[in-house]
């Protein structure tokens, strides 16, 4: 795993396009990401022996209610390395990279199932912005008792 540079953005954005149905950025978390940098510790990509970009991983400052929360994601595999363990090695690397740089809470948009082996679980009272299920809102503590009594709407990081 890298750190993910400057001059990585557009193969990183490309993969992104090739991971995700079109009108990606049109989804209610890009607006929390709109004018607001990632946080740049946590944006990590895997490279092969050639130096190809196979898998990225972001996250972004958001708050929800007054309180500080990390947005993971967007997370993407290329097609070509898929089923190998490289999104969840990417989802585990930096998970602990955010407990190192005390980030206390992290939220998605995602599908149970999956992100449940990493500790994320639904969480009731965070509302995302509309149109997003809420049944797909999943949050995971990296403190003990970090998203005790934290309710309220998720916003841009101002």
């Amino acid at each position: 795993m890298f750190q993910e540079r400057p001059d990585d953005v557009w193969e990183v954005e490309a993969l992104y396009d090739l991971s995700f149905a079109p009108g990606r950025t049109l989804l209610s978390s890009y607006r929390l990401r709109d004018g607001v940098a990632p946080v740049a510790e946590l944006c990590r990509v895997a490279k092969d022996e050639s130096g190809i970009i196979g898998g990225a991983i972001r996250y972004w400052p958001v708050r929800v209610g007054e309180v500080q929360a990390l947005l993971l994601g967007p997370v993407a595999v290329h097609p070509t390395a898929q089923g190998e363990g490289l999104g969840a090695a990417l989802i585990r690397d930096t998970l602990e990279r955010a407990r190192a740089l005390e980030w206390g809470r992290v939220l998605l948009v995602g599908d149970e199932p999956y992100y449940r082996r990493f500790g994320f679980s639904k969480i009731d009272g965070v509302e995302m912005p509309p149109p997003t299920n809420p049944e797909r809102v999943l949050a995971m503590e990296l403190r003990p008792g970090a998203w005790a009594g934290v309710t309220g709407e998720v916003t841009r990081k101002a």
